[in-house]
């Protein structure tokens, strides 16, 4: 029992780490899967990102101007974000930049960062509430170890050198 409360007090300290690390991997990564995007539906890198951006209502890293630094901005020449950015009450939009107002204001890093650190605070309650229950569990087998040293019903049996 004992083994299990010492690894789950260390899986927290790892997920206590992760919450700090997650900022800078995900800086890293959304940006490689931004460079990717082709907006088509077969690329997953490109699903991915719509999904993002429909689901948390976002668009682009910080904001929907990080488009135009992408590669897919400079080949599609329309001077457009992707439809998975419009606002879903705004009807004909085309994610044309000259109508911001269509367009989601916030960008996706700071949701998916934010979104993640949730996740791993569930994560975190859940290995320290593993872990006070291993405490317990050890707390109780000291007590039951305790009161059997005390009990003569508990005592040793010994005859003749030999356990009986």
């Amino acid at each position: 029992m004992g083994q299990c409360g010492i690894t789950s007090s260390k899986t927290v300290l790892v997920f206590l780490n992760l919450i700090f690390w997650v900022e800078d991997e995900v800086n890293h990564s959304i940006q490689k899967v931004y460079d990717e995007y082709n907006g088509t539906n077969t690329d997953a890198s490109s699903r991915a990102i719509d999904y993002v951006q429909r689901q948390l209502h976002c668009c682009g890293i910080a904001n929907y101007s990080d488009w135009k630094n992408t590669r897919w901005f400079k080949e599609s020449r329309n001077n457009s974000v992707p439809l998975s950015c419009c606002k879903p009450n705004v009807n004909n939009c085309t994610g044309s930049l000259s109508r911001p107002g269509d367009l989601y204001p916030e960008g996706c890093e700071a949701l998916v960062v934010k979104k993640l650190k949730e996740i791993m605070m569930y994560v975190i309650w859940a290995a320290l509430t593993f872990a006070a229950i291993q405490m317990l569990g050890m707390l109780c087998a000291c007590v039951v170890l305790c009161r059997r040293s005390r009990d003569p019903a508990y005592e040793l049996l010994i005859t003749g050198g030999t356990y009986a």
